[in-house]
């Protein structure tokens, strides 16, 4: 008889890098385990929502799973309602996603109220454990909603040094974030006419800056840096695709000042689905120049077009990419460090398949045996 696992989490119709990892997770469980997965009926309260909309708007859907939508992370009724309903399937792991401290209270009263002897069988996965751009309540929060956690899988060796603290002892199982392979490669997209759609020459060489623009990404220092590169180099353009969760004015102006802006194309959107191949696929490679990071969901995209990456050292990131190999490293957030990155990939590309490693690596994705990291987690809670 298969083993039960209870996920709680986003998933589809929510959109975003969490709902795309739960959903991942769900399909790799549901091959050796039977798997039930809890949904928010309501995830964010619409004013704290920096975006447009929290909901996946596009024609083309991966991996959407079954689930059951009835946790509103505002109403307490509906935790308890959550909980009464894990406790009646009698689980043998409740999996619980935990990215932002805005869920601490929700969260804790969920697992408060899961009965005495389920509780050893709370496994929280941290993709982050304390916000990028953390406030002093979101520790308070974070530790109200890790309390009833048994045991905890971490998605880089970053998260586990900052949750080793909060664990007081708790056993941390390591995994990675999936490589999202799931969007088409539309082999036969014809490159040159995606870049005029664009606005672009035909020959132009793109840089891409992909996902939403929020401060810790860094998107103004590789602005400075474009700038100081545009001269030099004047087949490059930067290609910024993402919706702007700050205000998109400063960095409109700082084009605008630095006399760029026929050279960048700005997209201030929520990308979706249908057309994420055509920025991956007509751009030679992705910069990520973060201030700070854990993993990201915009590395494993690129992973799976097998487009390399230049990178900062920060947080988990570099635990994630061979320098020189699958991308290129760059030490700080710094926009001559950006140049030099981006100038070092290109003098590497025609002398290193960088395509190849990324492919070999996908294949190495420690994600492919995550079903083997639950059946160890299931072990453990039956030695325990």
């Amino acid at each position: 008889m298969r083993q039960k696992l209870i996920l709680v989490g986003p998933t589809y119709p929510y959109r975003g890098g969490n709902a795309l990892f739960m959903s991942y997770l769900y399909n790799a469980l549901r091959t050796e385990f039977e798997v039930e997965f809890i949904n928010y009926s309501v995830l964010y309260p619409s004013l704290l929502f920096p975006g447009t909309t929290q909901y996946d708007e596009s024609e083309e859907h991966f991996d959407q799973v079954t689930s059951k939508r009835m946790l509103n992370s505002m109403n307490p009724v509906t935790w308890a309602k959550t909980a009464n309903y894990i406790n009646s399937k009698n689980p043998d792991l409740i999996v619980v996603d935990w990215w932002q401290p805005y869920f601490g209270p929700c969260l804790r009263g969920v697992t408060s109220l899961i009965k005495k002897e389920l509780k050893p069988k709370i496994l929280f996965i941290t993709e982050n454990v304390i916000s990028h751009e953390a406030r002093w309540i979101d520790g308070f929060l974070t530790r109200m909603g890790l309390k009833h956690a048994d045991r905890f899988l971490a998605l880089s060796k970053s998260v586990v040094d900052t949750l080793t603290p909060m664990a007081n002892g708790r056993k941390i199982y390591r995994s990675e974030l999936p490589v999202f392979g799931h969007y088409s490669k539309e082999e036969g997209l014809d490159i040159a006419v995606e870049k005029e759609k664009l606005g672009f020459e035909r020959d132009a060489t793109v840089l891409l800056f992909f996902g939403y623009v929020r401060n810790y990404k860094g998107l103004d220092i590789l602005i400075e840096a474009f700038a100081e590169m545009e001269e030099k180099y004047p087949n490059y353009r930067l290609l910024i695709a993402g919706e702007f969760y700050d205000n998109p004015q400063p960095y409109l102006s700082l084009i605008e000042k630095l006399g760029i802006k026929k050279k960048v194309k700005v997209v201030n959107k929520f990308i979706p689905n249908e057309q994420v191949a055509a920025y991956f696929t007509l751009s030679e490679v992705v910069v990520l120049p973060y201030r700070s990071a854990t993993q990201s969901g915009i590395l494993n995209i690129a992973y799976g077009y097998e487009k390399p990456v230049v990178i900062t050292n920060v947080g988990g990131l570099s635990e994630f990419v061979e320098d020189g190999k699958t991308g290129i490293f760059v030490p700080s957030a710094d926009k001559t460090e950006i140049v030099k990155g981006i100038e070092r990939y290109f003098s590497l590309k025609d002398k290193v398949d960088f395509g190849g490693n990324i492919k070999a690596r996908n294949e190495r994705n420690s994600f492919g045996g995550i079903v083997e990291t639950f059946k160890e987690i299931l072990a453990d809670g039956k030695a325990s």
